[in-house]
């Protein structure tokens, strides 16, 4: 897994930033969702690697990143904290401008940080989301029954945390069992990695405190930036065919329209984690989009 791939563990002005880098040729950044890791990609890196350097990081407060210290108003773990994160790691390495793929919550991040700095991305890909603003203004009854975890986690600490202590493994299970379609699409040692960012306390402080900036900061800096400003770059964005997005938006690439003006994309038939359901599909789309 990530054969030829180089660890790394970065510091950057907020939180240490855990990653692996291979290949060569224009740097390309990965970034993971829920449950997830760094490890998602290990299906997909490899192919981009034989055409780009890849980068695949954990996000802050995932996998082997740091989990700095949160505050009242949820800040340090908005999605423009993390993404700042990730633009210094990039910097560090010496990547001034790079595309970016972000799957679910790497999505998240890698769209605002497409719109903080717009000079450093120069594609940005975007799988199984719609931006967190249009994610709380269209909700419904649909969504707070689908999407229930985005309340759980969102709760006042510490209830989330202390439900997670005490099972981690449910929590984890249930999103790799229910929201895929390939049933066999996570190997034994990635669920484990999936599970034990969830069995550490600090881990599962930061993923709740991520989820509380997204229903605060994160709604609010969207809303700011809605009919203000547009991600500069192309975009890509791919989607579950079954899963949650088709079935709670009538048309979710119109979205990604109201944000950028050069999108593209289309429906994948698997379930939510594409990049592991539909390597092949994926790396495909990817290689055609980046350039």
């Amino acid at each position: 897994m990530f054969d030829g791939f180089d660890v790394f563990d970065i510091e950057t002005p907020g939180a240490t930033i855990h990653g692996r880098r291979g290949g060569s040729g224009p740097p390309v950044l990965l970034l993971h969702g829920i449950p997830e890791t760094h490890l998602m990609w290990h299906k997909v890196a490899p192919r981009l690697a034989e055409k780009y350097t890849v980068v695949a990081t954990d996000l802050r407060g995932w996998g082997d990143s740091g989990t700095p210290p949160s505050t009242s108003d949820h800040e340090p773990y908005s999605m423009r904290a993390i993404a700042r994160d990730q633009i210094e790691m990039m910097r560090i390495l010496g990547y001034q401008q790079f595309r970016l793929v972000g799957h679910d919550r790497g999505a998240r991040c890698a769209y605002r940080l497409a719109l903080d700095e717009p000079d450093a991305v120069t594609r940005l890909a975007v799988m199984d989301v719609v931006p967190i603003g249009d994610v709380y203004n269209r909700a419904d009854r649909a969504f707070s029954l689908s999407y229930w975890v985005w309340s759980f986690l969102a709760a006042p600490a510490p209830v989330p945390e202390q439900f997670i202590k005490a099972a981690p493994s449910v929590l984890v299970d249930f999103m790799l069992d229910t929201w895929p379609e390939v049933k066999d699409a996570f190997p034994p040692e990635v669920r484990a990695a999936y599970v034990k960012q969830f069995s550490d306390p600090a881990k599962a402080h930061a993923i709740c405190e991520e989820f509380r900036a997204a229903a605060t900061v994160d709604y609010q800096q969207d809303e700011a930036d809605r009919g203000n400003r547009k991600i500069a770059c192309p975009v890509l964005f791919l989607w579950s065919q079954r899963g949650q997005v088709a079935k709670l938006y009538d048309d979710p690439m119109a979205i990604w329209r109201e944000w950028a003006d050069d999108v593209r994309g289309e429906p994948v038939p698997v379930g939510h984690f594409i990049p592991e359901e539909a390597p092949d599909e994926t790396s495909r789309q990817l290689l055609d989009f980046l350039g």
